[in-house]
């Protein structure tokens, strides 16, 4: 199989992205794409083509994997996201997915259990587990995640919030209960606790 170079377009001072007859691109530092002749209507083999993908980019993609987890913990869906913003192709993202998730770097029970671990005593159940779909976790790991680690008992937590909030249920006006209870929901407990610990119960100050 051959490939033919459509386009060589700069990207800043250092790189260009190299666009190919088969919609493929990637994005090579200047030296290396003289060097390995990808000039604009340049046709190469295979050989070349899987040398740029393993060799150059794809190991490329792994190191920018391990640099990225580094800085910050990451879920599988955030560091592929990341790494196709980084313009690095397909085949080279799953070559580093699959080295960071062999050794566990990345490992998203572990990133739910700890998410849950320490939000749990501000964030409803209902709350922890959009959070963390949001972020490309299974709604099947993050109810393991959950039964493992929630332990938060979440009319407590509404009390606890009002309690910070100073909410007095004696003297609180219209106005305050809506925007206090409005706050509550946003953090995704339900409406029927809210009202009814806002209404009825005792907050110990």
């Amino acid at each position: 199989m051959t490939y033919q170079v459509v386009s060589v377009v700069p990207q800043d001072k250092k790189k260009v992205k190299i666009c190919l007859d088969n919609s493929d691109s990637f994005i090579l530092y200047k030296g290396e794409a003289m060097k390995l002749s990808l000039f604009e209507n340049e046709v190469f083999d295979e050989v070349k083509y899987q040398q740029i993908i393993n060799d150059i980019l794809g190991k490329r993609a792994t190191k920018r994997a391990m640099h990225l987890l580094e800085r910050q913990e990451r879920t599988e869906k955030q560091l592929r996201d990341k790494l196709q913003q980084n313009g690095y192709p397909l085949q080279c993202i799953e070559q580093a997915i699959a080295y960071v998730k062999l050794y566990h770097y990345i490992d998203d029970y572990r990133y739910a259990s700890t998410y849950i671990r320490y939000h749990q005593e501000k964030e409803s159940r209902h709350k922890l587990t959009q959070k963390l779909m949001m972020r490309g976790i299974s709604k099947e790991l993050i109810e393991v995640a959950l039964e493992e680690e929630f332990v938060t008992d979440e009319g407590m937590q509404i009390k606890e919030l009002l309690r910070k909030r100073r909410f007095d249920p004696e003297t609180a006006d219209e106005a305050t209960r809506r925007k206090t209870a409005q706050f509550l929901m946003r953090k995704g407990f339900k409406t029927s606790d809210i009202f009814r610990i806002m209404r009825y119960e005792e907050i110990l100050y």
